[in-house]
């Protein structure tokens, strides 16, 4: 074992795994904590290093048109060992990557098993010893509680974990705006802070109607005794307390004006900017545990949204994260306690390549200070970057809630104009697409390749 002081890794998972991974492969020793089998949990079935609890899918694979595709390709060109074991476990799915789960989770565990700088430590961390000067917490959704409890001391949050209920979030550019306007209630604020959507009476009752019979999700036994996150109810719960519950809640139409029309509207539906950049725009108010397939049908039918896209879809499920952009410096670091980083769900990012992403960023971070050579950031051009750039601040801090990677993320291009010209509808979106993702790769190669040599 190298005579460098080790980086204490917490949680077996893709982003800890990952996290290891990158640390050894950069000559930093690494002691990864998995308390499974000491000790399971309600979701895990195996004792396996990155196990798949739920899909066993990583989505599309498509490097030039989907922003999980491109992150897909910046991990491999950056020694991914999700993304080689993924692809070496492949399994037919079309245009997307998805893996037979038992292979992937042995392929990972045995590639950290074999490692010569990676020692795994098979028990349960509630609270990482004092002595330990770098650690990165990469617990996921299921933290333990006295870690939960110890990272919400010093932190100052007040909730840990709980059901979220996420709302719906827009593209903007997929908005019609000759229906709706730019307008705040009452013209606080900037007095354009809102997206507003008009429904009359007999819109508002039909939408109701269909918002209360749509499929929704069910939950399992032992997330049953998990309590709704305050002031993210539902909006089927709120629905279901009588038809004009939603016009005297998020829907309420008071202190608006429609430019458009003399029509008084009998329900708003709101947008709110979500991201710095303003190309997301959140559903206020419309946190839903609605089935993926329901939703579009059901919120394409407010005004306005007609042609809605998605960046993200709503959900309820127990989670737990922190508030990165409060709580997180941009190396991950927890600024009130800097020796500890974050890796994975636990930081507010979404998803299995999500999670393995930023436990890849987390870890070459820690080697990188371990060895004591400068490193910086990704680029918020690249998908990582971008990822980053969210959870670490691009994000409002006040209604953060965890994303997957979407091109509404990513700065605009330089040469927009010049990319789009020609194209018109769909084509003019993949054209965008295709030159962030060449954008994208070109500026991933001055993060990866020059600093890995200097560590060599």
């Amino acid at each position: 074992m190298s005579d460098i002081n080790p980086v204490h890794i917490i949680g077996g998972g893709l982003a800890g795994s990952e996290a290891a991974w990158q640390c050894a492969n950069l000559g930093v020793p690494v002691i990864l904590h998995e308390m499974r089998p000491e000790r399971g949990t309600d979701a895990h079935k195996t004792d396996g290093l990155a196990e798949l609890v739920c899909s066993n899918s990583f989505r599309s694979d498509d490097a030039e048109y989907n922003a999980v595709g491109l992150l897909h390709e910046e991990m491999r060109r950056s020694n991914s060992l999700i993304m080689r074991e993924g692809d070496a476990s492949a399994v037919p799915a079309g245009g997307a990557l998805a893996v037979d789960r038992d292979i992937f989770s042995a392929g990972v565990t045995r590639a950290l098993e074999e490692h010569p700088l990676i020692t795994i430590d098979r028990g349960e961390v509630t609270l990482p010893d004092p002595s330990w000067d770098s650690v990165i917490i990469a617990t996921g959704p299921l933290t333990s509680p006295a870690l939960a409890e110890e990272i919400r001391k010093i932190g100052g949050e007040d909730q840990l974990a709980f059901f979220d209920a996420i709302a719906p979030i827009i593209y903007k550019e997929s908005i019609d705006f000759d229906t709706v306007w730019f307008q705040s209630r009452y013209d606080k604020g900037s007095g354009t802070d809102y997206i507003n959507c008009p429904m009359n009476k007999d819109q508002y009752l039909t939408f109701i109607k269909v918002l209360l019979e749509a499929d929704k999700t069910e939950f399992k036994d032992w997330e049953k005794d998990t309590p709704y996150f305050e002031g993210c109810m539902p909006i089927e719960v709120m629905a279901s307390r009588g038809p004009e519950t939603l016009r005297y809640g998020p829907m309420k139409p008071v202190g608006l004006t429609n430019p458009y029309s003399d029509e008084k509207p009998y329900a708003v539906v709101q947008l709110r900017q979500d991201n710095a950049l303003g190309t997301l725009y959140n559903m206020v108010g419309f946190q839903t545990k609605m089935k993926y397939g329901a939703q579009g049908d059901v919120f394409r039918m407010i005004p306005g949204l007609e042609r809605a896209e998605f960046a993200r879809l709503g959900g309820l499920h127990r989670n737990t994260f922190i508030n990165s952009p409060r709580l997180l410096d941009k190396m991950l670091r927890m600024k009130a306690r800097p020796a500890w980083r974050f890796a994975g769900q636990i930081t507010g990012c979404e998803g299995y390549v999500e999670s393995a992403a930023v436990g890849l960023m987390t870890g070459r971070f820690a080697a990188f200070e371990r060895l004591g050579i400068p490193y910086a950031a990704p680029k918020e051009t690249t998908a990582m970057g971008a990822i980053l750039s969210h959870i670490t601040g691009g994000a409002d801090a006040k209604t953060f809630q965890p994303m997957n990677v979407n091109f509404g993320l990513f700065p605009p291009l330089e040469n927009e104009a010049e990319v789009v010209k020609g194209h018109k509808g769909k084509d003019k979106s993949r054209a965008k697409k295709k030159a962030m993702s060449a954008r994208a790769l070109v500026d991933l190669e001055s993060w990866t390749t020059p600093d890995i040599k200097r560590a060599a």
